[in-house]
């Protein structure tokens, strides 16, 4: 066994599913790209992501109350990579990365992200400021996926490949499930 540096602990525990974040306010809209996510409660169901106060999309959630979690698949990461590699104070990252905003069904300002997978409405439930970053735990309103690449109630990883972050410039893809 080897010591590694305490800045790098989170990548011990975290290779986590890479979703893309979209929020609106009014008429400024952005993308950001996040690896810190999870369900914290199934009853009633909450979903938390965690993105840097600096962050523009962390400033338009707190305007906002909601956001919207979008479910790239493999074939979305250099878009991906894109909205993670520049702000989008002064950039449409939709138009910089190429995806087409889709309507929310309940959110006022927030739009989908068409080319995902999956997507997910969210109301802001609450907000933790945890360090360096804001911890937005969101209620779901409204879910959907392209019914293909879902099983009654998981992914069905023989036919799509979700994208993981190890850290830095490494993903790697989700493989088939099995049945144990």
């Amino acid at each position: 066994m080897k010591s590694i540096s305490i800045d790098k602990v989170t990548r011990l525990i975290n290779c986590g599913q890479v979703i893309l974040i979209t929020v609106g306010f009014e008429n400024k809209f952005t993308i950001a790209t996040c690896a810190w996510q999870m369900p914290v409660s199934k009853e009633p169901p909450l979903l938390a992501i965690a993105l840097a106060k600096k962050h523009f999309s962390s400033q338009l959630i707190l305007k906002s109350k909601e956001f919207a979690i979008n479910i790239p698949d493999w074939q979305l990461l250099d878009k991906v990579m894109l909205c993670g590699s520049i702000s989008g104070r002064k950039i449409d990252k939709f138009d910089y990365a190429q995806l087409t905003k889709a309507k929310s069904k309940y959110l006022k300002y927030t739009p989908l992200i068409k080319e995902c997978v999956g997507n997910i409405e969210c109301d802001l439930a609450e907000t933790k400021e945890i360090g360096d970053h804001y911890i937005f735990i969101g209620k779901p309103l409204y879910a959907k996926v392209k019914e293909q690449y879902f099983l009654e109630d998981f992914w069905d990883t023989t036919k799509v490949n979700l994208i993981f972050h190890l850290g830095s410039k490494f993903f790697f893809k989700s493989s088939p499930y099995i049945s144990l």
